[in-house]
């Protein structure tokens, strides 16, 4: 257990959060996902969480297995071709995590979701968020568009709004 780590997070606030994510960047994240889903059936999830909580810390749980947990409670496995992909932000450890499903990561494989998030993560760092959002989500939504385009029946089958845990 990292002490430091612990007292990041206990002592990140909800504000920070409402702060790198203000309501305006939140509708323009919606906005985007929106648009990027036009050229693919595939589903993007976005969801940012201030800090784990102390159970968690206490846990040792580390980013990838509380977005594989959002993951399952957000239901984006629950696509009809399996192509859902979540990103998932933890402000307190300035780490995200893609968590894809079996249908689109059996086409990118980890290496690829890995180098899109070093890429958001490098925004991150500078606080650049929305920035950081913009270039992964493109970048999510190039994967899907190559290996399954938009069809002439599709429908949106996830929300696209930002969820703030």
């Amino acid at each position: 257990m990292q002490f430091k780590r612990i007292l990041t997070h206990l002592l990140y606030s909800r504000r920070k959060l409402h702060k790198a994510f203000p309501p305006s960047s939140l509708a323009a994240i919606k906005t985007l996902i929106h648009a990027a889903e036009s050229g693919h059936s595939g589903e993007i999830r976005f969801a940012v969480e201030a800090a784990l909580e102390w159970p968690a810390l206490w846990r040792g749980q580390s980013a990838r297995e509380r977005a594989l947990e959002v993951f399952s409670q957000l239901h984006v496995w629950d696509t009809e071709h399996n192509n859902g992909v979540l990103v998932y932000l933890l402000l307190a450890d300035r780490d995200v995590e893609i968590v894809a499903d079996r249908g689109i990561h059996l086409k990118t494989g980890t290496q690829g979701w890995e180098t899109i998030c070093k890429e958001m993560e490098v925004y991150f760092r500078k606080g650049e968020f929305e920035t950081g959002l913009r270039i992964g989500i493109a970048n999510i939504a190039d994967q899907l568009c190559q290996h399954f385009p938009a069809s002439s029946d599709e429908r949106n089958e996830l929300p696209d709004q930002p969820t703030v845990l």
